[in-house]
């Protein structure tokens, strides 16, 4: 294969994974809306596949359950936060490190309509939340990796998974406060207030 035909498959591939994310993208904004108008037992694979004018096999090409629609962002968003870790300065704190972006993602969800209504629908569905357990170990694990791997650390796997669960810890507390006062406290606040708290002695 030359290298024009490289570049030619490439570009191809390319095009095919951001139109299968489009894809993805749809048809988690159609089953949202159908979620929030039925309820998330009472919508069927078929109803979302029916509405998106897809047959049942087609919705399992994009999503593996009803479930997956759901999370389709909490993955994608795993590998962004991995990556941000990853392009942060060589010289910066590992706790510093994950504070910034962490802290910044943080934000961006709250302020997010979409992220919103899907945290909103995971803590009123029972088996939305006992999963949720489950893919935030799966990023606490790719952030984790993405911390040791950053150029000129000294980290190793065992310090790198302290570290990111203490930063997950330092976001759940400051969700936690931040809903006991019903909506009222600064959540941003609360969020440099965990990660204050829990900074590792001589970082």
């Amino acid at each position: 294969m030359t290298s024009g035909e490289r570049v030619e498959r490439m570009a191809g591939d390319g095009v095919r994974a951001r139109a299968r994310r489009a894809m993805k993208t749809e048809l988690a904004l159609l089953a949202l809306e159908l979620f929030a108008e039925r309820g998330y037992e009472e919508t069927t694979v078929e109803d979302i596949a029916r509405a998106a004018g897809l047959s049942k096999r087609s919705f399992f090409r994009y999503f593996p359950a009803k479930e997956d629609v759901v999370f389709g962002s909490v993955e994608s968003m795993a590998d962004e936060v991995a990556d941000e870790v990853l392009a942060r300065p060589a010289d910066e704190a590992p706790w510093d490190c994950l504070h910034r972006v962490l802290g910044s993602w943080q934000g961006r969800i709250h302020s997010s309509e979409r992220q919103l209504a899907e945290l909103t629908l995971i803590e009123s569905t029972p088996s939305l939340r006992a999963r949720l357990h489950g893919k935030r170990d799966e990023m606490r694990a790719r952030v984790a990796d993405a911390l040791a791997a950053r150029p000129g650390t000294e980290l190793d796997a065992f310090a790198a998974d302290a570290l990111t669960s203490a930063a997950a810890a330092a976001l759940d507390t400051a969700n936690r406060a931040w809903l006991a006062s019903g909506g009222t406290e600064d959540r941003a606040a609360l969020v440099e207030r965990a990660f204050a708290l829990l900074r590792p002695a001589g970082s």
